[in-house]
């Protein structure tokens, strides 16, 4: 099937007499046999489910059907993007051990990787995604497990060199973890580039309709786990009946882990009610993405020729510092979400912002309907001010998240907030 008719048809697949829709499967337990039958799977939660803190029919479903469209080995849905983010690492990283991450990455990542996980024990090094492989291979430790980046960094929209990155973790034996919220597969697939591990934000393009969180991990199944740098995996798992995750699952050891061990223990999963929403969302997303990145362009463009705008970063933009990554990677477009930086600093972005009727001031983005935020003020309050600027961000930059409404209305809102300042 071509990736149009997966957002339609993978993941589910109706038998006689069955429901046309996937159904939600409201419930948190099932029912087995014999005390046998549940002993076995406990053994191998694979061979059936258990409990809805790991697995449900409803969210399956939703897993397969994001699993074919980016096209993995498995996948896992978790409550949230950060969820996602969070457990993506810690499945292969301890106290003691160190990732790298590009420095253009959502804020709330940069507090979860510099401040959080510092806590469990694990460093963060951040770097300079523009940066050259002599230097990116500086920054590594012989305690360094991963590499972590954005293929469009929230709100930067610096475009991610993933084969540059996968090409130098790869030398290095460690696996490389996109975050693809904004692009989605429908815009980017990173495996196809030499990614092995990717995490979305469902709460944004593949929800579209801003009524639920979520986050998802897929896996590549192309990783090779027993080199001989991540013995949780080729070594017996205590807290699972010593199961070796390689010997027992294969190519799909990470994600079988990940569900295991680490899903067992946060329960951070998400309800069936949950990807009964993110399905609906799914089954429009091809449609969805090719209309955002047209009217995002075309708002970029508007945008660029106003005088009372610094400057404007949408890599869709010719001449835009990624505008040739953007072709490499994001052949098809490069989302709705379009940053730019407006004269006068913070309180003019502001007094813009709210001058604004039709475009929703909300700490939202990639939604149906247009929506503005000011990064410095809300998802980036936390950082200090060379945190920002690392981050690509400054007082007067406006994150605009253009929707689905007629591209002459969304110009028109904008219009009356610049006649306001």
């Amino acid at each position: 099937m071509k990736i149009e008719t997966k957002c339609l048809h993978a993941g589910y697949t109706p038998k006689n007499t069955e429901p046309r829709v996937v159904p939600i499967v409201q419930s948190t337990t099932y029912v087995y046999d014999s005390t046998d039958d549940v002993a076995a799977v406990f053994d191998d939660p694979t061979k059936s489910l258990i409990y809805s803190r790991f697995e449900n029919p409803t969210v399956m479903a939703v897993e397969e059907k994001i699993n074919a469209l980016e096209g993995g080995i498995g996948a896992m849905c978790t409550s949230s993007g950060q969820a996602a983010s969070l457990l993506s690492l810690l499945n292969i990283l301890k106290a003691g051990d160190s990732f790298i991450s590009a420095a253009t990455i959502y804020g709330g990542t940069i507090n979860l990787f510099a401040y959080t996980l510092k806590k469990l024990g694990i460093e963060c090094i951040f770097v300079d995604a523009d940066a050259s492989e002599e230097e990116i291979n500086a920054a590594f430790k012989s305690n360094t497990k991963a590499v972590f980046g954005e293929t469009l960094a929230n709100p930067a929209l610096t475009v991610f060199d993933i084969e540059k990155f996968a090409k130098i973790a790869h030398a290095h034996g460690v696996p490389l973890i996109i975050d693809n919220t904004f692009p989605t597969p429908i815009l980017c697939r990173p495996f196809e580039h030499g990614a092995d591990i990717i995490v979305h934000s469902t709460t944004k393009y593949m929800d579209g309709h801003a009524v639920q969180g979520g986050g998802v991990i897929v896996d590549s199944g192309n990783f090779d786990w027993t080199n001989g740098n991540f013995p949780e995996f080729t070594e017996p798992d205590e807290s699972y009946h010593g199961t070796i995750y390689t010997k027992t699952y294969g190519k799909a050891a990470y994600i079988i882990k990940a569900r295991m061990q680490l899903m067992r223990d946060f329960g951070c999963y998400p309800s069936a009610q949950s990807a009964f929403y993110l399905n609906l969302g799914l089954e429009t997303l091809h449609i969805r993405m090719k209309q955002y990145c047209e009217n995002a362009l075309t708002v970029a463009k508007f945008l660029e020729s106003n005088d009372k705008v610094e400057s404007v970063n949408y890599p869709g933009l010719p001449g835009n510092k990624y505008n040739e990554l953007a072709k490499k990677y994001l052949p098809d477009g490069t989302s709705g979400v379009i940053s730019f930086v407006i004269k006068g600093g913070r309180s003019t972005a502001v007094k813009f912002m709210d001058s604004l009727k039709l475009a929703s001031n909300e700490v939202h983005v990639a939604d149906i309907r247009t929506c503005v935020l000011h990064p410095a003020s809300a998802t980036h309050r936390q950082l200090t001010d060379e945190q920002l600027v690392a981050a690509g961000i400054n007082g007067g930059l406006i994150r605009l998240s253009v929707g689905l409404e007629n591209v002459e209305d969304i110009l028109d809102d904008l219009r009356e907030g610049f006649a306001a300042i």
